[in-house]
């Protein structure tokens, strides 16, 4: 019998329980285990670090990312001389980084107690009692999955938003990421379990999910099923109350017209696609191991806006892989000219040990791969500009969120996202009913910037609040944090330090 996922661990509350704070270093799937790590923790009588100093710090690590190594030894380095002065403080290091570098962590940070990889994340509590019974650092990593990371129990970050992974692992083998390395070959969850998850997050007040693997619409090959995305999505469309389904990321070699089918007509799944192309040089696409031609990926994006017009699409663009030519980058210009991207993730190379790509000789020289990403990032910049100016007199449903803009409290606005997963900045007309995170709101589009959207409604009758269950639920954890919403609807909860997904 299939055990229903915890979608909320309660916190064990005691005086002098030990306080935890976790450091997330990294993509969305690491957000989302810092999210079990948190659940782990709290179960194991560990409570969050809120006007106190932490007795244990966790960070969950990345090996993709660049400068993953120095931000998470620059940090480390910080916190040694706190070791020293408190000798009840932990430090923990999971994640891809610590998969990846296993005992030379400790070799280069000798006070950091435990090492965990991404496969045992079950194991940490143990780990620290055994790092501090033995005095001795602990460094455990395992080479398979111990326990599906979902099985774990589990602390969201928001209550009326969550992730819900479908798989883990990956089977593609593209020259510039360690990424299979680290976390193994692509394990799918059946869908019962990740439906049983999905309807567990529902019950507990969640109006969006958004389904996570690292290449979400290869799920079903492990059990014979290719079509199983596409039915995986659907089956989201029939679960009462979930307003929001959201997905990333595909891999352009395996995306199907099933999918963009499924997408089209399912009422909840937001017109939003995250599809990453990585070069448009079908040369490059070649040493990259990336088993698509830049044809292919433009046909996908006319399939997908055929069907959904309004669909807003994002990627991944990597600059000055090794060998990248002019005229490879010109040609990525021009895909991303034709494609219209409404934001692009662009991250300029940099070499990867134990890739294929970072043993290659034809490393492009440093100051051409910054030319060119100068060029690229000022092109994407217009494209998304224009397509956000395209916008203004129209309007928009955004989910409040929790987090606000960083000159909210000059400009007075909240913050939330559009079903395009546009950022809105919006301000409440006077007068008008105030939201929490997790209501929805519909307000005009009066403005556009580059990488987000504003709506200040002239009156309350261009405003209107929808109360959700999303909003419920966020109430409810503030008053069982004891983090009173503040008059702006912000909460005084104290986060897991997440990324935000924002354009480097």
């Amino acid at each position: 019998m299939t055990q229903m996922p915890h979608a909320v661990q309660e916190p064990v509350i005691a005086t002098d329980a030990p306080a935890y704070e976790v450091r997330t270093l990294g993509c969305q799937m690491n957000a989302h285990d810092s999210e079990r790590i948190t659940g782990l923790l709290e179960s194991a009588g560990y409570v969050p670090a809120v006007n106190r100093d932490p007795d244990l710090v966790v960070f969950n690590t990345c090996a993709v990312r660049e400068n993953a190594d120095n931000k998470l030894y620059g940090q480390l380095g910080q916190l040694a001389p706190v070791k020293r002065r408190n000798e009840r403080l932990q430090i923990a290091v999971g994640g891809c980084l610590a998969q990846k570098d296993r005992a030379t962590i400790v070799d280069k940070a000798p006070w950091v107690d435990v090492v965990f990889g991404t496969h045992n994340i079950g194991s940490l509590p143990v780990l620290l009692e055994r790092a501090r019974h033995n005095e001795q650092a602990q460094v455990e990593i395992l080479e398979a999955l111990e326990t599906f990371p979902s099985a774990l129990p589990t602390k969201r970050e928001q209550a009326y938003a969550g992730w819900v992974s479908i798989s883990v692992g990956c089977n593609n083998t593209c020259t510039f990421c360690i990424v299979p390395q680290l976390r193994g070959k692509e394990k799918d969850r059946r869908p019962g379990d990740i439906l049983a998850e999905v309807q567990a997050l529902v019950d507990s007040g969640a109006v969006e999910v958004t389904l996570l693997g690292q290449n979400v619409n290869s799920y079903g090959v492990e059990f014979g099923d290719r079509g199983a995305f596409a039915k995986l999505l659907r089956a989201c469309g029939d679960i009462q109350g979930l307003e929001r389904v959201r997905f990333t990321s595909p891999h352009p070699a395996a995306f199907t017209d099933d999918v963009i089918d499924a997408m089209a007509e399912t009422p909840n799944v937001m017109p939003q696609l995250h599809m990453p192309l990585q070069s448009g040089s079908d040369r490059i696409l070649k040493d990259m191991r990336r088993s698509y031609r830049s044809k292919k990926f433009l046909g996908i994006l006319d399939r997908v806006r055929e069907r959904i017009p309004h669909a807003a699409i994002t990627t991944d663009i990597i600059v000055g892989f090794p060998g990248e030519t002019e005229r490879d980058f010109q040609d990525t210009l021009d895909v991303v000219e034709a494609s219209r991207f409404s934001s692009a993730f662009t991250f300029q190379y940099s070499v990867r040990p134990g890739t294929p790509a970072g043993e290659m000789a034809n490393q492009v020289p440093a100051p051409v791969v910054q030319e060119r990403f100068e060029r690229l990032t000022a092109l994407q910049d217009r494209i998304s500009a224009e397509l956000n100016r395209e916008l203004v007199g129209t309007r928009t449903e955004v989910l409040v969120s929790a987090q606000s803009g960083r000159k909210s409290e000059a400009t007075h606005r909240l913050s939330g996202r559009g079903p395009d997963q546009r950022l809105v900045h919006f301000s409440v007309p006077e007068g008008a009913e105030q939201p929490r995170p997790g209501d929805f709101v519909t307000v005009p589009v009066t403005g556009a910037a580059t990488y987000h959207l504003l709506a200040d409604p002239r009156d309350a009758s261009e405003y209107s609040v929808r109360r959700s269950r999303g909003g419920d639920a966020w109430e409810a954890a503030q008053a069982e944090s004891c983090g009173a919403p503040s008059s702006s609807g912000k909460p005084a909860a104290v986060g897991l330090g997440m990324p935000s997904l924002r354009k480097p």
